[in-house]
């Protein structure tokens, strides 16, 4: 981790643990009429009365998922909580709670882990959402953050994914592909750092890439949008494992197919120059790179004339029966099978 050795360092052995959880979240505010009870008592109380609760859960290690020599803990802390978020907007549901658990080795002083809490906070508060408890434990490996987060919608309301149906057409937010760049190049400025410690990279050009790995943003506006344009998708998922992998597994849970043309991906300007920069295929960075958290869904055609202006949502393909297969159609007109090549987390 690189830190300012004149920065005060207080140990995390001074406080404790409960020292620590009271210091650490004595700037969370509630403000969600269904939490009853938060941090401070053995367990959260919620209630969401005839709604449907929505969970889910992600885990986050050093070394495996981030590295601190160019992840700022609070952009740490900040994305932490958007991975969550995501997933809980792909359900079409409200998130309001989020429970916090970390663990940390003794080279983390406090300041470091105010710094890591102070993008939590920021999230809860452009997002809206309650922190109300969580665990703090010692590591022997460095950092690993879990959270968890809750949320809630009517049950018609909500999008699962294995509504697509044949002739449905398949629909992304945003652009792809920006994230995994950012990580690329923040990899190869790493690299740079290590060979010329004195070297100061010039990275303005590149600053919406690194902004999408290091601080991206869950979609929650799409979920608003799409109600308030009175679309509801018939399936639904985030991007984060790659778009190939999620259209995968939106197909595979609905037990249908689908064309993906090429030449609708949406790419951002920066991400086609900076691939041709570092010579790779811009439609594979967008198929396989992952960490967009982009919504990817399927709506019914009839519901195409209420999206068809918007900027925010790009009609990417169409689905098709089981028995055609899951198609990328080529620039050429040229049909490939569609495979999973995204992050794996799980290492042999």
């Amino acid at each position: 981790m690189i830190e300012d050795k004149n920065t005060p360092r207080t140990s995390l052995a001074e406080l404790g643990e409960f020292g620590l959880i009271d210091h650490l979240s004595k700037h969370f505010e509630i403000i969600h009429e269904s939490t009853i009870r938060g941090i401070g008592d053995d367990a959260a109380v919620l209630d969401f009365k005839d709604k449907k609760c929505v969970l889910t859960t992600d885990l986050l290690i050093e070394g495996v998922h981030f590295d601190l020599s160019y992840v700022p803990l609070k952009h740490l802390g900040y994305k932490a909580v958007m991975v969550n978020l995501s997933d809980v907007y792909a359900m079409n549901a409200t998130a309001t709670q989020i429970t916090v658990s970390i663990a940390v080795s003794n080279r983390f002083p406090l300041e470091a882990l105010e710094e890591l809490y102070a993008g939590i906070q920021t999230a809860a508060k452009i997002y809206k959402i309650d922190v109300v408890g969580g665990d703090t434990t010692s590591s022997t490996t460095g950092l690993m953050i879990s959270i968890t987060a809750v949320g809630y919608a009517n049950e018609d309301d909500l999008v699962y994914r294995d509504g697509a149906k044949e002739n449905d057409l398949l629909v992304v937010s945003g652009d792809l592909g920006a994230a995994y760049l950012g990580l690329q190049i923040l990899e190869r400025e790493k690299q740079v750092y290590k060979a010329n410690p004195n070297s100061q990279p010039d990275l303005d050009q590149y600053s919406y890439l690194i902004e999408r790995q290091l601080k991206p943003e869950a979609r929650k506006d799409i979920v608003e949008l799409l109600k308030a344009l009175e679309v509801k998708p018939t399936s639904m998922i985030d991007i984060s494992d790659g778009l190939s992998s999620e259209v995968i597994h939106l197909c595979t849970k609905s037990e249908v197919g689908v064309h993906l043309y090429e030449e609708k991906i949406p790419l951002d300007p920066v991400v086609i120059s900076t691939c041709e920069e570092f010579k790779l295929n811009s439609t594979t960075v967008a198929l396989s790179g992952g960490e967009d958290y982009e919504l990817l869904f399927t709506i019914k055609q009839e519901d195409f004339p209420k999206i068809k202006a918007n900027p925010n949502l790009t009609v990417i393909g169409h689905i098709t029966d089981k028995k055609s297969g899951m198609g990328l159609i080529t620039r050429a007109n040229e049909k490939i099978q569609l495979t999973a090549q995204g992050w794996n987390p799980i290492k042999e």
